[in-house]
């Protein structure tokens, strides 16, 4: 079975071909990703606009070239899986649209894809993971502890009540002067700093339920650098360490609960899962390592270039939903928000 994958969510346009052979063996034939941070840098974040407008100039090509580096024609295809949502709508109209046209002029089956869903799988393809386990789904938009017990059945144990991790990152890395994108920049500026120089909040720490807060830490890393102004650069590697440091914190402590609540409500998970772009953060990586042991679980990260957004996982959530019949109408709606639990969604919440 092969499957195209489309994913335009954000600032990546990326296309994809991914197999899965009669034995379960899986393969990457392809996974073209074009990143845009060229064009967002000067405005110190992601455009929408700008971003659809990137998607339509190389979609086209990019697909293109997956299909060559596939080494198939579009005629070997089982199905085309493009991401319908959660994202900025622009961006997700280009890629959806786009594939309905492929699987149209094919006369092959569409897959509307949900773009956390696709995170949510992609340890299926690295790792041959059974259900069910526990995702830390984390990025720059969503900060989740999420039981996946099959395919299209999440129950969504926490969440941020307010900024993501990822958001957080990119925030204070901009109130630092640190450009964009913020994450691996805070990152790499913590390596040179103190985490102990700064005695910064862990919100929530410790609480029963185990949901995440960013903002009230990010508001601490702007009261310390306001008190020090002009800052220097060994100032800006300490507040970028501590912050780390206490997101770190922050994770170990909420995923410890998270286990807790997934044995009393679910079972025994297979493993702990961390997906999405933060997953691609060596200090919170190392932290969920000891959160694992401590817990007696294995501990499954993707590569760092399948945790941030890419097609190759848009086309193997396409292949297991492919594998279980789940094909979609032409008629599927791009969605800018779209909760994995909808049972637990809020009216107005994050998706």
């Amino acid at each position: 079975m092969r499957v195209l994958g489309i994913e335009t969510t954000c600032d990546e346009t990326s296309a994809a071909v991914v197999e899965c052979a009669r034995d379960g063996t899986r393969k990457i034939l392809s996974n073209r990703i074009r990143s845009q941070i060229v064009e967002h840098r000067p405005y110190g974040g992601v455009v929408p606009e700008i971003a659809a407008r990137a998607h339509v100039e190389i979609l086209d090509r990019l697909i293109r070239e997956a299909m060559e580096e596939a080494g198939i024609g579009f005629s070997a295809l089982d199905g085309i899986a493009a991401a319908a949502g959660p994202g900025l709508i622009g961006g997700v109209l280009v890629g959806l649209t786009t594939g309905k046209a492929i699987a149209l002029g094919l006369g092959k089956p569409l897959l509307a894809i949900n773009h956390l869903e696709a995170h949510a799988l992609t340890p299926r393809l690295t790792d041959d993971l059974n259900f069910p386990y526990l995702l830390l789904l984390a990025s720059g938009g969503h900060t989740q502890l999420v039981a996946v017990r099959e395919v299209g059945d999440y129950v969504r144990i926490g969440t941020t009540i307010d900024d993501a991790i990822g958001e957080a990152f990119d925030k204070v890395a901009k109130m630092l002067s640190l450009g964009f994108p913020g994450g691996p920049a805070v990152e790499q500026a913590a390596r040179e700093g103190d985490p102990e120089r700064f005695q910064l909040p862990r919100p929530l720490f410790g609480k029963p339920e185990p949901d995440f807060s960013l903002s009230g830490l990010k508001t601490a890393v702007r009261l310390a650098a306001e008190a020090i102004q002009p800052l220097r650069d060994r100032d800006v590697a300490d507040l970028c360490a501590s912050f780390q440091a206490a997101v770190v914190d922050c994770v170990i402590d909420r995923t410890r609960i998270g286990i807790r609540h997934f044995r009393k409500e679910i079972g025994q998970p297979s493993a702990l899962v961390i997906a999405g772009g933060v997953g691609a953060n060596r200090a919170i990586r190392h932290a969920l390592q000891r959160s694992a042991t401590e817990a007696g679980l294995r501990l499954v990260i993707p590569p760092p270039a399948l945790c941030t957004d890419n097609g190759a996982m848009i086309a193997w959530a396409g292949i297991e939903r492919l594998q279980r019949g789940l094909i979609d109408d032409l008629d599927a709606a791009a969605r800018p928000r779209w909760p994995l639990d909808e049972s637990r969604a809020k009216p107005g919440a994050r998706a």
